[in-house]
């Protein structure tokens, strides 16, 4: 299983986060929102506010996951960062689950 940290502009994230469970790349998606982001883009510094997408999936989903987010995403260079779980020891039923309901070879 991975977590895939993605941010988004607060009026996409949502259809985002819909789509990719839709399409069973993602067995669970979560919106923080209220974040504020401040970087460098082509020479000026941006400040916007966004929302952090928490997006849970089976490792071996995680390139077409990383497909779709590039498909759907609105920026020309989205924030696309996978975490590892520790699948031993966190809480095994959530791991089973998010394989179950990710797993690319499982889409109807």
């Amino acid at each position: 299983m991975r977590v895939v940290l993605c941010n988004a502009p607060a009026e996409k994230a949502p259809e985002i986060a819909r789509t990719l469970v839709e399409r069973r790349k993602a067995a669970c998606v979560n919106l923080l929102p209220g974040v504020r982001s401040f970087y460098r883009w082509e020479g000026r510094i941006c400040d916007d506010a966004e929302v952090t997408m928490l997006i849970k999936v089976a490792a071996t989903g995680v390139l077409d996951l990383r497909d779709v987010l590039l498909e759907l995403h609105p920026y020309e260079v989205p924030e696309i960062l996978v975490l590892g779980i520790d699948a031993e020891t966190s809480h095994r039923p959530y791991i089973d689950w998010v394989r179950k309901e990710s797993h690319p070879l499982t889409e109807e």
